[in-house]
């Protein structure tokens, strides 16, 4: 039996519509594979070291903490202006009936108030005066690979740290309050001898550049990477722009692997960099 022409033309036309169909799905699976594998290298590959420092994005990591209940707790603060507006982390002072600093020999100095921000970890202190203050840069370019110098109290001891800048990242706060927040991730380097495990008790510090100003606040640490997280140079702007604060600070002076712990030793000794107190209940 022949087998008529428009079936054989049926056929062939078939083969020939799977077989297009086919590629064009190959082309467009290759495709979306690419433009996964494009997306996961951009988000992982840091930027050479040396290059500024990208602009946040989506793909930036995300590094979350848990704010548990208030306690009574140390951290760190450092002046801004000899009016007496000090700068610390929210989470050191949040929750506190009583905020006070440490300036040695056994003296307290009062906080007479507390302002806190709604978005960032950051919060201001205000006293009566403060003997010296801190030059902030707060509209200097970041790049990667380059030195932070952290000074305050950790573990509740004077200690600092050394740190390369590595890449941004967000800082999503669950717990006793919710916020999320660039924030700068730093990969320690060294630290002040003595000083083991945590860093605890630093939140609230300054982080110096190697001209010896304040380019950002410690707020977290993560230690099994190895890595610092700080309130960036724009969120500290905004919060004090918010506040309507002028920061003028004193003169800075360079800081270098060298001679930072040195430099940490006189500014906590100058009382710029203090000791922050909280106590969640009068007594």
């Amino acid at each position: 039996m022949r087998i008529p022409h428009w079936a054989v033309y049926t056929v062939l036309l078939s083969i020939i519509a799977v077989t297009l169909f086919s590629q064009q799905g190959g082309e467009r699976e290759k495709d979306r594979n690419s433009v996964a594998a494009y997306l996961e290298e951009t988000a992982s590959a840091p930027a050479p070291s040396g290059n500024l420092l990208p602009e946040a994005n989506p793909f930036d990591e995300e590094v979350l903490v848990q704010v548990g209940d208030a306690e009574d707790g140390i951290g760190t603060a450092f002046a801004i202006n000899k009016s007496g507006q000090w700068i610390t982390a929210r989470h050191v002072i949040d929750g506190c009936q009583r905020v006070g600093l440490a300036v040695g020999d056994g003296r307290m100095v009062r906080v007479d108030e507390v302002r806190t921000s709604e978005n960032s970890d950051l919060a201001l202190l205000i006293t009566d005066r403060a003997p010296a203050a801190l030059q902030l840069d707060l509209d200097r370019v970041l790049r990667v690979g380059e030195s932070g110098y952290h000074v305050g109290f950790p573990q509740g001891r004077s200690g600092e740290a050394r740190s390369e800048l590595q890449a941004r990242s967000k800082l999503v706060t669950r717990g006793r309050y919710v916020m999320e927040e660039p924030v700068l991730a730093w990969d320690e380097k060294q630290r002040s001898p003595g000083i083991e495990g945590t860093l605890s008790g630093m939140s609230g510090g300054p982080v110096f550049d190697a001209e010896g100003t304040v380019i950002g606040v410690t707020i977290a640490e993560s230690p099994r990477r190895g890595r610092i997280y700080t309130a960036g140079p724009d969120s500290i702007s905004r919060f004090l722009a918010a506040q309507g604060v002028i920061a003028p600070g004193d003169e800075a002076r360079p800081l270098a692997a060298t001679s930072y712990t040195r430099e940490a030793d006189r500014l906590r000794d100058e009382r710029a960099v203090v000791k922050v107190l909280c106590r969640v209940s009068d007594p």
